[in-house]
């Protein structure tokens, strides 16, 4: 069954309008389709949304329009600085994207170069850097516990098209191991999201093989998402993704339907 419940619009870094990714679900068949765009967040505008009740509005009516075509839900993604009013949405996405130095935040997946900014500030050492990351998204996740949590090691979004910070470093992997088996403690669900793939930054889906791996061998909750920024890539290596879920030994994903999370055989 085809669902997506990572999708961002024109409210905030999104290439297509909400009615454009329903239309566009509909045409691929989708069965359910949930949209989270990211919550306004005083330190970083520029993916950020800016009009929090016309994003609401809007969802809500295209919810009514093509309630007979689709399942449509009003979802959001919050950051671990960035919190939303929980009661105004039918489900959060928690992610990290930045970490905090002396006051100021400095994202970690907008270029590689201002990953290398951020690397700096912890004396160009990766461990340091991984340490801090991993440390205030676990917290936020085991505090939290959003109904999803986001693409865990976003951190690593770079390695394949730059030059390697995380995977080759064995510390590196054992440290992300570590709060990973802290962070699924929380028993919410985790994503597996193809979205660095859509825009040709990765060739595999977050979180890491290795790191899926050690999801299944804990028996952790799944559900496939596309973190999807245009419309064209609702559905992007869904195919491919299920094939390696399966693979590892997955049995099931999470789905959004009839207002509940249900697993569906993969």
């Amino acid at each position: 069954m085809l669902t997506n419940y990572h999708t961002h619009t024109a409210f905030c870094d999104g290439r297509d309008t909400a009615e454009e990714m329903v239309l566009a679900a509909i045409d691929k068949g989708f069965k359910s389709l949930g949209f989270s765009g990211h919550m306004t967040a005083e330190f970083d505008k520029s993916y950020c949304m800016t009009d929090l009740p016309a994003y609401i509005n809007e969802i809500k009516r295209l919810k009514e329009k093509y309630k007979k075509e689709i399942e449509i839900y009003l979802g959001i993604e919050e950051d671990t600085y960035a919190l939303c009013d929980r009661s105004q949405f039918e489900y959060i996405i928690g992610s990290c994207h930045e970490v905090k130095f002396q006051n100021n935040f400095y994202a970690l997946d907008s270029n590689y170069e201002g990953l290398l900014k951020a690397l700096a500030l912890f004396d160009n050492n990766a461990i340091k850097l991984a340490e801090e990351y991993y440390k205030v998204f676990c917290n936020y996740i085991l505090s939290r516990k959003p109904d999803i949590v986001g693409h865990f090691d976003l951190i690593t979004k770079f390695e394949e098209k730059e030059k390697s910070i995380f995977f080759n470093n064995k510390e590196y992997n054992a440290l992300a191991e570590r709060y990973l088996k802290q962070a699924l403690k929380s028993d919410c669900i985790f994503e597996i999201n193809t979205g660095a793939i859509s825009r040709g930054y990765r060739t595999t889906p977050y979180p890491a093989e290795s790191l899926l791996y050690v999801m299944k061998q804990n028996d952790a909750k799944i559900i496939l998402s596309s973190d999807c920024h245009d419309k064209r890539m609702l559905d992007c290596n869904f195919t491919e993704t299920r094939e390696l879920l399966k693979d590892i030994g997955f049995k099931h994903t999470y789905i959004l339907l009839n207002n509940e999370f249900v697993k569906e055989e993969i």
